[in-house]
């Protein structure tokens, strides 16, 4: 290392060598703008040019002809237009990790937006790697197996492939933003998305009461809301969410989908799987006497939901604190702002920034005050913050890289599901389902259960595909561009961070690996080296173990077939991931490269 003048801390001073310019997605970029934690404001978001707006999404309400726009003028490029890269910075733990690196940064080209961000409006994300764990572009890391000696060699550097211009009349008016409902099971997620889907007039009044009398005849009246979201009979009997809910709504700038993510315990790798595809995560919390402290204090879901979340990449974190008008609560400031107290440094923690990223907000799931309106002086004189959905948007519009590489991680089916991450996608044009590196057609797309005949990066949709069959197909595929496919991998090294774990963790160590959509067995084949988290500095030789609070290069394996994969350095989205054993989550990581 250069003899300067010493960082003043370890997030300084991690991997502030890797020269990413500064300027919002499962975890994956947070873009901080002053809001306070007392009274947040609603931030007002850059205007968005005639030539920059984005089509309307199809819905059943609307005729299908509002699904596309044809008047958007064309794409006008000029030589001020910059391509932005993000940078972020997580501290899980005792801020273990730090990461600079932008969420779409994967374009040869300058990505095609859906705004322009100024240059204050600075986005954070994910996991760094330190100084001495970094890989430059223009060299790799390889390791002598039998000394464990590493060093340095240099590499071609491929000429960039030529990238197809978008064509504007594929991007929708209203842009798409994924937000996931997450926290302590029975802290009211379902009913607030319910709520929030009846005050947008995604359900109406009819069907409304239709749920209300079935829940009754189940002894279940006052989940009633949550059936908008729980829609099968286990889900309903049980009154527990157990698949990640999807549902949408709509405000006048954005088009919202809703991941409703299931709270048990039992059912955290599902949750995952829907936190890995949010923009903005909404913790709920219970503000009901003992609830909050059962989610919260007690081995609740509370605290893992929210490490996961950031460590899936959202870029914002709404805290709905829930049920204030219960009657143990009855709207108390003084239970609002213990709660707000109790919370805080956690997700600190964890890397978020209260008043810049993060906000509070009181509100009653099931009277639906404060979401769409406020519930007036008598009833709420303290609060006097925007309400949710004016908050929602009035966020700043996502930096996406619509002509990037197609990339779209596969959650279910044959018509297969997921979230576009990267890209833009045509009825007819041809993709590789990796790994298996399978050729396909797409023949149908459907955008909230409309068909329409392209989709973007952002939206969560269902491809038809041809040329393949149901069993060929796994949760955890990823559909890509045929002349730009996602890597595989099997042998990876990567940077780690543990977070809980009782003993110490030696090679030959097994847990379950959940990267965006896929979850498969690796294990520890070799600890490379340990990273001070205060200067970022590697450990000169091999450790024999790591334990719990530490930050590690380590390399694994996959212990059947491959996984796709991505280096974060390249890919944010296929690039991090979380390890869990036994139940719990263990560490939290990014992959470095790609070793076979």
């Amino acid at each position: 290392m250069s003899k300067e003048e010493p960082p003043s801390s370890w997030e300084e001073a991690t991997f502030d060598e890797a020269k990413f310019a500064k300027l919002n997605v499962n975890a994956a970029v947070f873009v901080p703008f002053g809001v306070h934690t007392e009274q947040p404001s609603v931030p007002a978001p850059k205007p968005i040019q005639p030539q920059q707006q984005v089509p309307a999404s199809s819905a059943s309400v609307r005729p299908p002809e509002t699904s596309l726009s044809t008047s958007l003028s064309s794409r006008q490029q000029s030589d001020e237009n910059k391509q932005q890269t993000t940078t972020t910075n997580v501290a899980i733990g005792n801020n273990l990790l730090e990461n600079n690196q932008h969420e779409n940064d994967i374009s040869t080209k300058q990505p095609i937006t859906t705004t322009q961000l100024n240059d204050q409006e600075i986005e954070k994300i994910g996991i760094d790697e330190g100084e001495g764990a970094k890989l430059e572009d223009d060299s790799e890391m390889i390791m002598n197996e039998e000394t464990g000696d590493t060093s340095e060699r240099s590499t071609i550097t491929k000429p960039p492939k030529e990238k197809k211009i978008v064509k504007r009349d594929i991007i929708r008016k209203k842009e798409p933003v994924n937000i996931v409902f997450c926290g302590h099971v029975d802290a009211g997620k379902s009913t607030i998305g319910g709520q929030l889907m009846y005050l947008t007039g995604q359900v109406d009044k009819r069907t409304l009461e239709k749920y209300q009398n079935e829940a009754r005849e189940k002894s279940r009246e006052s989940w009633y809301l949550s059936w908008a979201l729980d829609t099968n009979e286990e889900e309903r009997d049980k009154g527990k969410t157990v698949e990640v809910g999807r549902a949408w709504f709509e405000t006048e700038k954005k088009h919202f989908i809703i991941l409703d993510a299931p709270g048990h315990r039992c059912f955290v790798p599902n949750m995952i799987g829907g936190a890995s595809q949010a923009d903005i995560a909404i913790l709920v919390i219970s503000a009901r006497k003992g609830e909050f402290e059962t989610g919260f204090e007690r081995g609740g879901q509370t605290r893992e939901h929210a490490m996961l979340v950031k460590t899936a990449g959202v870029r914002y974190m709404v805290v709905l604190i829930n049920k204030m008008d219960d009657p143990t609560v009855n709207w108390d400031e003084a239970r609002y702002e213990e709660i707000k107290e109790k919370l805080t440094p956690y997700l600190k923690k964890c890397g978020f920034k209260p008043g810049e990223d993060t906000v509070f907000m009181p509100c009653s799931g099931m009277s639906g005050a404060v979401l769409r309106e406020h519930p007036g002086e008598q009833i709420l004189s303290w609060y006097h913050g925007p309400t949710f959905i004016d908050y929602l948007d009035g966020l700043p519009s996502f930096n996406r890289s619509i002509d990037g590489p197609f990339r779209m991680p596969i959650d279910m089916g044959a018509i297969v599901m997921g979230k576009i991450e990267s890209g833009y996608i045509r009825v007819g044009d041809k993709c590789f389902v990796m790994p298996n590196r399978q050729k396909v057609e797409i023949t149908n797309i459907y955008y909230e259960d409309i068909e329409t005949d392209s989709s973007i990066c952002g939206e969560n949709v269902k491809l038809k595909l041809k040329n393949i069959e149901e069993e060929e197909i796994s949760q955890g595929f990823v559909l890509c561009d045929i002349n730009d496919v996602c890597q595989v991998g099997k042998v990876f090294d990567a940077q780690i961070a543990i977070l809980e774990h009782k003993s110490i963790i030696c090679p030959g160590y097994s847990a379950v690996l959940h990267i965006h959509t896929a979850a498969c067995e690796v294990q520890l084949k070799m600890i490379i080296a340990l990273i001070d988290r205060k200067t970022g500095e590697r450990s000169a030789q091999h450790p024999r173990f790591i334990k719990q609070d530490q930050v590690a290069i380590a390399r694994f394996e996959i212990n059947q077939n491959v996984a796709c994969m991505e280096p974060f350095k390249k890919f944010p989205q296929l690039g991090r991931f979380t390890l869990r054993d036994e139940g719990k989550t263990v560490a939290v990581g990014k992959v470095l490269k790609i070793i076979e």
